[in-house]
């Protein structure tokens, strides 16, 4: 999970450096289309993996991650 929320956060600098990129060159519709369509998106991973990641920390090893295992295999979510 902490390899994920990584993953995301890395995702979301680059998309970030984009849309820089993308007013920097005065393209109005590239920047309009990674707001629209990706940043949001990626904050919400981004959140719902740190939950998830400080949820795993809360219940350190053993049935506890099992445990967080069958909550998102059933409900997607962990409670």
């Amino acid at each position: 999970m902490e390899l994920a929320l990584s993953l995301e956060k890395l995702t979301n600098e680059k998309l970030l450096n984009l849309h820089r990129v993308a007013d920097q060159n005065n393209d109005v519709q590239l920047a309009d289309f990674v707001e629209s369509e990706f940043l949001a998106e990626q904050l919400e991973a981004i959140k719902k993996l740190s939950e998830y990641v400080a949820q795993l920390r809360r219940v350190a090893k053993g049935h506890g991650v099992w445990h967080f295992d069958q909550m998102l295999l059933t409900n997607g979510v962990a409670a």
